[in-house]
């Protein structure tokens, strides 16, 4: 047999060898797992969803339609079809479930989601700490942009948007939050202007309660600059933290404070300067009622609170 002959035999058996070994390595048709058509026959109303969901577009890449359908997030449901369906049947995840673990129903998302930017402290976050898992505030399925998990959105006569608010979600878990954002000095949160997570990371972040800068100060002056300073005087509490004076959520008091004045700044200036006591006409040096109580008290003098770029003693007390 010449060489040529035997290099021909050597390539057929190659190519036979490589024949076998991938039809050995390929799943059959019944071992691959059952797609949305299947589950359709019994689940129609979530298959709807989901083909109407950005998981269930299969123009997108790396979306679930293109990689398999249900069985990416609720495992390959062979045994739960052979089985007639029921719930949890089969090995089947529902990630509804009370009794899957957090951290169970968290990995399914990660599977995919890992790699995205804002996830990237949600190891170290508060809600991941406390046993919350991203089906508790998202909804795979769909049903907004944001996929948020709102199940009975509120009607309110301040809502100005079709789109579910953000803050519905929030609000479910977040109730004392809640309370505060109705109080009458409130941010606009209500009224749709900013969102909640305008200042927090839900998904985990390093900076106390999940804001997006680093320090409370930082994530205030974000938006509110004119307050930044830097000043000649700084008023100390301004320049430690913003919350000693205001409640970001909502207040009684206007400007977000957390008393009224001259309450709130008494409890640092009671004994320095003007005495704590209220003054009443007869006791008052013109016989009439304190201007410390008028209006806006003392601020009607010390109206640069914030801090003072003034000279001398004006910019010292904060006055005009």
């Amino acid at each position: 047999m010449g060489e040529g002959s035997r290099l021909g035999w050597l390539r057929a058996l190659m190519g036979m060898a490589g024949a076998l070994l991938l039809s050995w390595g390929a799943p059959s048709a019944q071992a691959q797992a059952p797609g949305p058509e299947v589950c359709k026959a019994c689940h129609a109303d979530y298959v709807a969803t989901f083909e109407a969901s950005i998981h269930g577009k299969k123009g997108h890449p790396g979306v679930p339609a293109n990689a398999g359908g249900c069985a990416v997030c609720h495992g390959d449901g062979t045994e739960h079809v052979k089985a007639g369906g029921g719930r949890g049947v089969g090995g089947i995840r529902n990630l509804g479930s009370k009794k899957l673990p957090a951290e169970e129903k968290s990995a399914v998302c990660l599977a995919c989601h890992a790699d995205n930017r804002h996830l990237a402290f949600w190891e170290s976050g508060r809600h991941r700490k406390n046993e919350v898992s991203c089906s508790s505030c998202h909804n795979p399925h769909g049903g907004n942009d944001a996929l948020l998990r709102i199940d009975n959105p509120s009607i309110s006569p301040l809502s100005r948007t079709s789109r579910v608010p953000q803050q519905d979600l929030c609000f479910t878990c977040h109730r004392d939050i809640r309370a505060q954002v109705l109080r009458p000095s409130h941010h606009p949160i209500q009224e749709g202007k900013i969102k909640c997570s305008s200042c927090h990371n839900p998904h985990g972040a390093l900076s106390p309660m999940m804001l997006h800068h680093e320090t409370v100060n930082q994530q205030c002056t974000s938006c509110h600059a004119d307050k930044r300073g830097p000043y000649m005087f700084e008023h100390p509490p301004v320049e430690e933290n913003c919350l000693t004076c205001h409640n970001p959520h909502g207040s009684r008091s206007v400007k977000l404070l957390r008393e009224k004045v001259p309450n709130l700044c008494q409890d640092c200036h009671d004994a320095s300067s003007h005495p704590g006591t209220a003054y009443d006409p007869p006791d008052s040096f013109q016989g009439v009622p304190n201007t410390r109580f008028v209006a806006r008290s003392c601020l009607n003098c010390h109206n640069e609170v914030h801090g003072s770029n003034a000279p001398a003693s004006r910019g010292r007390r904060f006055v005009r």
